[in-house]
């Protein structure tokens, strides 16, 4: 893709900016309206939905010193003002406290790990097992985190674990964008190929009055495509790296990582007692999460059991530990206030009122749509949608009371519009810029965004085109 070669995106933060002011101008410009909202219980879970035919739309109030500072008028809806832009930021970090402090928890725990030299060693004892196969260690890794995407909605969870993927690419000869693509890759393709994931398809099911995890058998077979699909791309792209460097999409770069310059330790009894305890906590976190209704607060509580857990088993020092948590976290800032400027887009989106109407204006366009056409226009919808909000459960919440309805009315079974939101949403967060997850772990591994996008549109398309196959199958089908 030569133009992308010329393609130049500044730092993250600048560029997340510039989002954040085109959405601030769009609240001048697009009306505003409102649905009203019903809070639903799914599981433990509470979502706040629209209530289908609600709509109205809401009379814009324009004024100098609005424009500057703000200035509310009753039953009106105010354009996002320069004060409300500039502080649209600070908001943002707000909203998403819970997960930007959750990544630093994160941070700090793999520090620690990273101290006590479990996760070098252990990487060191699978890479000498896995020397010589690189693709299938390739294959194993990316196919369980695709099924914690896919199952448990895994996602942020994966944040730590970029630092340990780019050293088995190191290691394996590739470069870092095939680093970060085991772990990211993975859980965003499993994540959109979602079967039982509670963040997307529970929550669409259960707005569409469907029953939980149906169609399983149609959802489990768009996986195995999806994942054979990524897969075959990434082992296309990492030969193609390790024979010829010049291919990767950042050829310049001389991957350097710190962590493969110090000495490895043996892989000891406290390294695999480590481990294991890890595990044991992470596996309850999951269940945690399904069965308990725990969040990212009692997420980075679990994970940070983990840590006491190995400073305990290693005899680690306590000023020792504390330092390299403080490490483990530095490591994570940019990640972190990432999330907090990429929700900021949400907040002055709220602000002008103008998210539902897009929803209803969508909506009120594909209704007069043929089924088959229509089916592709909620595919088209739910992708472009997840730029403003890339939010899975966020999505459910704005778009399945509309489009659940709207499906009968075209004569289209629930569960067609439910896999067009699950797959347009989910396979845009490989590629939205405003997606906090993905802007979290490129500041992690080190890539820039342009670079990435080089690399994940060929993916991107191949998916959507993938997506629709399986959608006009499930609309002639008329599965249930």
């Amino acid at each position: 893709m030569p133009s992308l070669d010329r393609f130049r995106i500044p730092h993250v933060f600048v560029m997340l900016l510039g989002v954040i002011l085109f959405s601030s101008l769009l609240t001048w410009i697009v009306p505003s309206g409102r649905y009203e909202r019903q809070t639903l219980q799914v599981g433990p879970i509470e979502r706040n939905v629209i209530v289908p035919g609600s709509y109205a739309e809401v009379p814009k109030h324009y004024s100098v010193r609005g424009a500057i500072e703000g200035e509310a008028s009753e039953g009106a809806a105010s354009p996002v003002s320069l004060v409300g832009f500039l502080s649209a930021v600070p908001r943002g970090m707000e909203a998403a406290a819970d997960i930007i402090f959750f990544v630093f928890v994160l941070g700090g725990v793999f520090g620690i790990l990273q101290r006590t030299g479990t996760i070098v060693a252990g990487l060191q004892r699978l890479l000498t097992r896995f020397r010589g196969s690189g693709p299938a260690l390739t294959v194993v890794l990316m196919t369980a985190i695709a099924i914690g995407g896919s199952t448990l909605g895994m996602g942020e969870e994966f944040i730590p674990l970029v630092p340990l993927f780019l050293i088995v690419s190191k290691e394996l000869g590739y470069d870092r964008v095939f680093g970060l693509s085991l772990v990211f890759t993975a859980s965003a393709v499993g994540f959109a190929a979602a079967t039982t994931n509670p963040f997307s398809t529970n929550i669409a099911q259960s707005i569409a009055e469907l029953e939980i995890n149906s169609l399983l058998g149609f959802r489990l077979l768009f996986f195995a495509s999806a994942v054979a699909l990524m897969l075959l791309y990434i082992l296309r792209y990492g030969a193609r790296v390790k024979r010829d460097r010049s291919l990767s999409v950042m050829p310049d770069d001389t991957f350097e990582i710190e962590a493969l310059s110090a000495d490895v330790p043996a892989f000891d009894r406290r390294h695999a007692t480590i481990l294991w305890s890890c595990l044991a906590i992470f596996v309850y976190i999951l269940y945690a999460v399904q069965a308990k209704g725990w969040w990212m607060a009692e997420m980075g509580g679990g994970f940070l059991l983990m840590g006491i857990v190995a400073i305990v088993v290693s005899g680690l020092p306590l000023g020792e530990a504390a330092r390299a948590a403080a490490r483990g976290m530095e490591d994570m800032v940019v990640g972190g206030l990432a999330i907090g400027f990429a929700r900021a887009v949400q907040v002055v989106l709220d602000d002008g009122q103008i998210l539902d109407t897009v929803v209803y204006a969508a909506a009120s366009g594909l209704q007069h749509l043929p089924s088959w056409i229509a089916a592709a226009g909620m595919l088209t919808f739910q992708t472009g949608l997840a730029f403003f909000i890339p939010s899975a459960s966020g999505q459910a919440a704005v778009t399945m009371p509309i489009m659940a309805p709207l499906a009968d009315v075209l004569g289209l079974t629930r569960q067609v519009a439910i896999f067009a939101y699950t797959c347009g949403n989910g396979f845009a967060n490989l590629l939205v810029p405003t997606s906090g997850l993905l802007m979290a772990m490129l500041g992690l591994a080190g890539i820039p965004y342009e670079k990435w996008l080089r690399f994940i549109l060929p993916l991107f398309g191949w998916m959507i085109a993938l997506s629709a196959v399986f959608l006009f199958a499930a609309v002639a089908l008329g599965l249930e």
